[in-house]
């Protein structure tokens, strides 16, 4: 029996579509959660793509008509925390792509890599050893590590490349140092999440396919969570879990949605 919530965190690949395969059942979920006026927010770890590029993404492709603002990366969680707690301290190092450069370029932070006091570090396909090896210097001169997220593996066409998460390693390898991770299934990205809403968590479920990420972060920020077998988690392993997500459907078609 569901609850009737206000507002729904979502998360985009395997939930909302596969990679570039639509998930129909998902843009029908969309389109009813709107009608019945609730507040949508895509909570992604992606830190690479603007909110921009992610609506036009779905618009486009995949038939999900949502603005920029329902987007949440883990680019934007990361500048807004950050923008939380720095204070006078703007200077940034970013290992990272445009959409993770750009969020904290709005919030009005320094990219340099001269005495920052923060080094941040994403998914960045153009990574060099160079930029590394400025990371982790960086670091052990005393700059707070912060690593966006820590996805092993992410999947496109060619199959399962090196996510974020195994940059962030290699740098928490070479200096000894553990990051301050923001992304899903940390509690940071959730709360930041709220904080964007206006919402409780009481009031808000997530909804997504990885037990691991999606609904572990629920879990961590005391939130209810909603598992749909349409992408990673499969119900045998999430069966021996120590704690179940609060529901689970094989198809958000499944889910009713109180007005």
């Amino acid at each position: 029996m569901s609850k009737n919530y206000r507002g729904y965190f979502i998360d985009l690949d395997g939930t909302t579509y596969k990679g570039k395969e639509q998930i129909p059942a998902a843009a029908r979920f969309i389109k009813r959660l709107k009608a019945a006026g609730k507040t949508i927010l895509f909570v992604t770890n992606n830190s690479t793509r603007s909110p921009e590029f992610v609506a036009n993404n779905l618009r486009e492709n995949h038939n999900i008509d949502v603005k920029p603002e329902n987007v949440y990366t883990t680019a934007l969680a990361t500048a807004d925390y950050l923008d939380g707690i720095a204070g006078k301290r703007r200077k940034v190092y970013v290992v990272g792509e445009s959409g993770l450069r750009d969020a904290l370029a709005a919030c009005g932070f320094e990219i340099t890599d001269q005495q920052p006091d923060f080094v941040v570090v994403g998914l960045d396909s153009q990574v060099t050893y160079a930029k590394l090896e400025t990371a982790v210097l960086l670091i052990r001169d005393g700059a707070k590590f912060i690593g966006t997220n820590a996805d092993s593996n992410l999947p496109n066409e060619r199959g399962m490349v090196p996510g974020a998460g195994s940059i962030v390693k290699l740098v928490e390898y070479a200096t000894q140092q553990k990051p301050l991770m923001i992304g899903k299934p940390e509690k940071i990205i959730m709360e930041m999440a709220l904080q964007r809403v206006g919402l409780s968590r009481t009031e808000v479920v997530m909804v997504g396919d990885n037990y691991h990420t999606d609904i572990k972060a629920a879990i961590n920020v005391g939130m209810d969570s909603l598992l749909v077998y349409t992408g990673l988690s499969k119900p045998a392993d999430v069966g021996c879990e120590a704690i179940q997500p609060t529901y689970s459907v094989r198809s958000l078609d499944e889910w009713k949605i109180y007005e």
